[in-house]
């Protein structure tokens, strides 16, 4: 079986979906250390961890979008990439079961 041709948007919407579940997981993952950070201050510990609150609860919203636009991009360029070079080098082989 060989891959002749990606489907341009339709790997940029799934990578773009993917990368933004993944967005997601890295933003929940700041936004849990930023509120470590936060609840240090308010007990009063001393801990050097600034309290980023607000980038915490930014990074649960900015990072998804951010991931899935790059990734889109990313995704679209590598295919039209794949598409243009498949013809001259030759396309991916792959053995299924």
């Amino acid at each position: 079986m060989k891959i002749k041709h990606v489907g341009v948007l339709s790997l940029a919407r799934m990578v773009a979906v993917l990368y933004a579940v993944l967005g997601f997981c890295v933003g929940a993952v700041i936004s849990l250390l930023s509120m470590t950070g936060l609840f240090a201050k308010m007990s009063g510990a001393d801990s050097g961890v600034p309290a980023f609150f607000g980038f915490g609860i930014g990074a649960v919203i900015i990072l998804p979008i951010m991931y899935g636009v790059i990734g889109a991009i990313v995704a679209a360029i590598g295919a039209a990439l794949y598409n243009a070079l498949a013809g001259a080098v030759g396309p991916v082989e792959v053995q299924l079961e």
